[in-house]
C-alpha cells in the first residue's frame, strides 16, 4: 500500500453529491443529512450550542419522538454534529493509514493460519484452531475493515487498494450490491418503515408501523434462521424477495442483481467448501466442517453486532410522515433515536468494526470507525445538554431485548388482531367463526341484559 504524503484537505460543500460525503460518484457510499433550502427552518436555525427551547408553551417539535425540540433545537443540535465531522475529517492522516494497514496485516495473518490448520483439521486442536482463526479473519474482513471500506472511510488516502467503490470481501452479498442496499438505502433512510429494508431484512417484523399477519407467527424461526444464513439474507437483500408472495416480483428486472448473486456465491461456496477442503485430500470432511463453522460463527456474530445496533430496547422506527421535509437536524436526531451502543473493550470494538459504536456510526459513516470511541464522549455530551437519549448497553442484555422485541412482535394486539380480521385479509372460515363468535357475544348481550335487571331487582327486595 503507497503511503499518502500529505493528508487531502475536506472538500468544499460543493464538491460533494448532495448525498454522499466523498466526491462525486455514480456510487453513493456514505450519505450525507438533507437540508432542502426552501425549508423555512433552513434560515430560522439557530446557531451551534444553542438550548433546549424551556418555554412550555412552546409547540412541539417536528419529530414525535422528540416533541420537546424544536425545529431550531433540532438544527442546532445537528450544527454541533457537522462541526464535530468537519473537525475529525481536516485531522486525518499517518495515525490513521497507520491503524487500516495494521489490521489488514492482521487479518490476513489469521486467514492464512486458519487455511493452514484447516488444512490439518482433522486433528481436534488444528480443527478448533482453525475455526478460531479463520471466523475471526472473516469477521476482521466483513466489520472493520469491508464495511468501512465501503463507506468511504479510507478514500482520502488515495489507495487503489482501500478505495471504497471498489473494495470486494469475503461474504455472498456483492459489495456493488451492499454499497447500495446498506450505504445508501439504509443510512439514507435509517429506522424508517416502508424505506429502509434493514428494518426486518424483508422477514421479520420488527416494528409496530409493520402490519401484523400470521406469516409473523414464525418471527423468532425467522430470526435464527437468517442469523445462522446471515451473509446469504444480505445477498438477497436487494432482489426484495417478500414481493414473491405479493405476487409483484418482477423476475427481469431483477435478473442482473441475480447473476451477480449467483456469481459470487458461486466464488464463495467453491473457495470455503471445495478448494480447500479438496486440498486436504482424505481430510475433506473435517476441512469442510471447520470452514462451515467459521462462516457460521461470523454470522451469528455479524448479525448479533447488527440487530443489537438498531433494535433492542430503547431505539425508534419512524413512518415516511413523520420524515417529510427532514432538514438536516433532524436527519442527524433521527440517525441518533434509531441506534443503540454496545458496551465493552477495546478487542471487542474492533472485533464489532467499531460497530458497537452504532450511534456514531449513523451520525458520521464517512469517519474512520476507530475514531468513534474518543467521537461518543461529545455526542453524549451533546445528548445529554438537548435532553436526548444515549442507549447503549452490553451485548448480551441487548440480544436479550432484541429477541424479546421479535417473539413480542410475532404475536398480535387485540387491536392488531380485529383489525386484521375486519380488513378481510383474514381466511374465510376465520372471518365468519369471528362472525359468529360476535353475533352470539351480542345475543347474550342483549339476552343477559334484561334477566340481570329482573334478577337485580329481587336481590334488592329481599334484601330491602
Amino acid at each position: 500500500m503507497s503511503t499518502p504524503t500529505a493528508v487531502p484537505a475536506v472538500r468544499d460543500a460543493d464538491e460533494l453529491d448532495d448525498t454522499v460525503a466523498v466526491p462525486k460518484s455514480d456510487k453513493p457510499l456514505s450519505p450525507r443529512a438533507p437540508q432542502p433550502a426552501s425549508h423555512p427552518a433552513a434560515a430560522d436555525a439557530e446557531p451551534a450550542g444553542a438550548p433546549v427551547s424551556d418555554d412550555p408553551t412552546a409547540r412541539p417539535g417536528p419529530l414525535a419522538a422528540v416533541p420537546h425540540m424544536s425545529q431550531a433545537d433540532l438544527d442546532a443540535f445537528g450544527a454541533e454534529m457537522e462541526a464535530i465531522r468537519a473537525r475529525v475529517m481536516g485531522e486525518l492522516g499517518e495515525r490513521d493509514a497507520t491503524y487500516i494497514r495494521r489490521i489488514i496485516s492482521v487479518q490476513r495473518r489469521l486467514e492464512i493460519t486458519g487455511r493452514v490448520l484447516g488444512e490439518l483439521a482433522i486433528l481436534p486442536p488444528a480443527w478448533i484452531g482453525s475455526v478460531a482463526a479463520l471466523s475471526a479473519s472473516k469477521i476482521l474482513d466483513n466489520m472493520e475493515i469491508g464495511h468501512n471500506v465501503m463507506h468511504g472511510q479510507y478514500d482520502w488516502m488515495q489507495d487503489d487498494e482501500l478505495n471504497g467503490r471498489t473494495f470486494e470481501w469475503d461474504t455472498a452479498c456483492p459489495a456493488d450490491q451492499w454499497r447500495h442496499s446498506h450505504n445508501y438505502m439504509h443510512h439514507t433512510h435509517t429506522n424508517i418503515v416502508g424505506k429502509d429494508r434493514d428494518v426486518g431484512y424483508g422477514v421479520l417484523r420488527m416494528s409496530e408501523d409493520q402490519a401484523w399477519t400470521p406469516y409473523y407467527l414464525g418471527n423468532l424461526v425467522y430470526a435464527g434462521l437468517l442469523a445462522t444464513f446471515f451473509e446469504y439474507g444480505v445477498a438477497l437483500h436487494d432482489l426484495e424477495t417478500e414481493n414473491i408472495a405479493k405476487g409483484q416480483f418482477d423476475l427481469n428486472a431483477k435478473l442482473p442483481l441475480i447473476k451477480g448473486i449467483a456469481r459470487k456465491v458461486r466464488g464463495q461456496v467453491l473457495k470455503d467448501y471445495v478448494l480447500f477442503p479438496a486440498l486436504a485430500g482424505p481430510f475433506f470432511p473435517a476441512t469442510l466442517s471447520a470452514n462451515v463453522a467459521a462462516n457460521l460463527v461470523r454470522n451469528l456474530w455479524t448479525f448479533s453486532i447488527i440487530f443489537c445496533g438498531h433494535f433492542p430496547d430503547g431505539t425508534e422506527e419512524f413512518t415516511i410522515e413523520e420524515t417529510e421535509n427532514e432538514t438536516r437536524g433532524g436527519w442527524y436526531v433521527r440517525q441518533l433515536l434509531g441506534s443503540s451502543n454496545l458496551t465493552g473493550g477495546k478487542l471487542f470494538h474492533i472485533m464489532s468494526g467499531n460497530l458497537s459504536f452504532q450511534i456514531e456510526h449513523h451520525l458520521f459513516p464517512d469517519v474512520p470507525a476507530h475514531r468513534y470511541a474518543e467521537i461518543s464522549e461529545e455526542v453524549k455530551e451533546a445528548c445529554q445538554r438537548y435532553g436526548l437519549e444515549y442507549n447503549a448497553g452490553p451485548l448480551p442484555y441487548q440480544l436479550f431485548t432484541v429477541f424479546r422485541k421479535i417473539a413480542r412482535l410475532s404475536l398480535p394486539t387485540d387491536a392488531e388482531a380485529l383489525d386484521y380480521i375486519a380488513n378481510g385479509s383474514a381466511p374465510a372460515p376465520l372471518r365468519n367463526a369471528v362472525s359468529v363468535v360476535r353475533d352470539g357475544i351480542r345475543l347474550g348481550r342483549r339476552t343477559l341484559g334484561p334477566l340481570r335487571t329482573v334478577v337485580g331487582r329481587g336481590v334488592r327486595s329481599v334484601v330491602g
